[in-house]
């Protein structure tokens, strides 16, 4: 399915200093970026970055002392997501997991499953198929956590929003991968462009590791799990902010927007009696 996507953000600097931007739809054999433009205005030189520890495509440039600038990030992407049947699923002994998915199964800044074990292994520790455990837990999520915008901060853990029962889609993420990782499924932090989210912006969901697929999970429900474009995943939102800052520069405004580039799109959600789950990669 081929989307067009949009970023438009600005910034004002009271003294000279340094952006690591990650807004760029990553390429890889599920997802092709078909065009993108990326302008800084007034132009400033761009360096992209290349990790060590992921595929995320990161760009990093300076900005003068005193001056304003509008960043803009334009592409169409044609993504292919394949929904696999987990129903005679089984556990991958850890033992079993290569040594890159292994980091995924630890406790992380903002995903303290250590924490969380005994909530976890209460709650879904029962359930033998690795797939329906996440689908069980996203669910249990989903109906006692209450989405409201503004209710958390860029501090909030998984552990806060268990207590606190709210958050905003960053906080349904961080909570999914932290109950996945306390039942020893390790789990990745999502972060995308959305079709349909309402009001457009970045989304965050998580992605499993199960039967050596990473597949889609989204807490939050609020939109269609094939209508994503990657930007980027790591072990939780520390890894994948949108922008990192160094200097004096204040964000001061931003637009995102996610639309159909061609017609024929049909939804796919999961349903609760069939264990049918959606990777992109």
């Amino acid at each position: 399915m081929k989307l067009n996507v949009l970023t438009e953000m600005e910034y004002t600097a009271a003294s000279a200093g340094t952006l690591i931007l990650n807004i760029h739809a990553l390429r890889t054999p599920r997802q092709t970026v078909i065009s993108e433009e990326f302008v800084i205005d007034p132009y400033i030189k761009v360096e992209e970055l290349v990790s060590q520890q992921s595929d995320n495509r990161v760009f990093r440039f300076e900005i003068a002392e005193n001056s304003s600038i509008k960043v803009s990030y334009k592409a169409t992407i044609d993504n292919y997501c394949e929904v696999k049947d987990y129903t005679n699923l089984v556990e991958i002994p850890i033992a079993q997991m290569d040594s890159t998915i292994l980091p995924y199964l630890y406790p992380s800044r903002y995903c303290q499953s250590d924490k969380l074990y005994r909530l976890a292994n209460n709650l879904f520790g029962h359930i033998m198929n690795p797939f329906e455990k996440v689908m069980n837990l996203t669910g249990w999520i989903n109906k006692n956590v209450q989405y409201l915008s503004g209710s958390t901060n860029a501090q909030t853990s998984a552990y806060d929003t268990v207590t606190q029962q709210q958050g905003v889609c960053r906080d349904f993420a961080h909570l999914g991968i932290a109950l996945c990782r306390a039942l020893t499924i390790p789990a990745r932090y999502f972060t995308g462009y959305a079709y349909q989210l309402q009001p457009a912006d970045f989304h965050a969901c998580f992605e499993a590791y199960l039967g050596n697929d990473w597949v889609l999970f989204d807490a939050t429900g609020l939109v269609p799990l094939n209508g994503l474009i990657k930007i980027a995943s790591g072990r939780d939102a520390a890894d994948t902010a949108i922008a990192n800052i160094f200097g004096n520069v204040n964000f001061t405004s931003m637009l995102v927007s996610c639309e159909l580039a061609e017609d024929g799109f049909t939804p796919f959600y999961y349903h609760p009696t069939q264990l049918r789950g959606l990777t992109y990669l």
